[in-house]
């Protein structure tokens, strides 16, 4: 291109000097430079290309990396989520294991207060039966209790 603004700045002064000057010549450089113009204009969309090849391919690669991370925290959480299903189960188990036993006791405790119950109610009867007995038999021998 600096060669053919050279050219053109030579044909140029020669122009103004030359009264014989024939014009096509500067019409065939012009030419020259239009054809320069494409090239460089070819060149350059060529390497824009390359360049946005070379965007998607990086793209490609960052798209690639990130599923693969993003693979590998769901392993990470569908592990994570597991251990704390199986924990949660354990757990579960326990508290009705846990329950289970607190019923079972209660259950025991109830059967236990109601024979101590009906034991306490049949000594009572026994006691109240007794002096009953005590006062009617003294009723009957006509003796006064000295209490």
């Amino acid at each position: 291109m600096e060669d053919l603004i050279a050219q053109f700045s030579f044909l140029s002064n020669h122009a103004l000097q030359d009264k014989s000057f024939d014009p096509s010549t500067i019409e065939d450089l012009m030419k020259l430079f239009e054809i320069e113009a494409y090239k460089s204009w070819a060149a350059v969309e060529l390497e824009q290309q390359q360049e946005v090849e070379e965007a998607e391919a990086s793209l490609q690669e960052a798209e690639d990396y990130m599923d693969s991370v993003m693979e590998s925290a769901m392993d990470e959480f569908r592990r994570f989520e597991e251990e704390m299903e199986r924990m949660s189960k354990y757990e579960l188990d326990s508290l009705v294991k846990t329950a289970e036993t607190a019923r079972k006791m209660g259950k025991f405790m109830e059967n236990a207060a109601t024979l101590a119950s009906k034991k306490y109610i049949e000594a009572a009867l026994n006691s109240a039966t007794a002096s009953m007995k005590s006062a009617w038999k003294g009723i009957s021998t006509n003796k006064v209790h000295p209490s």
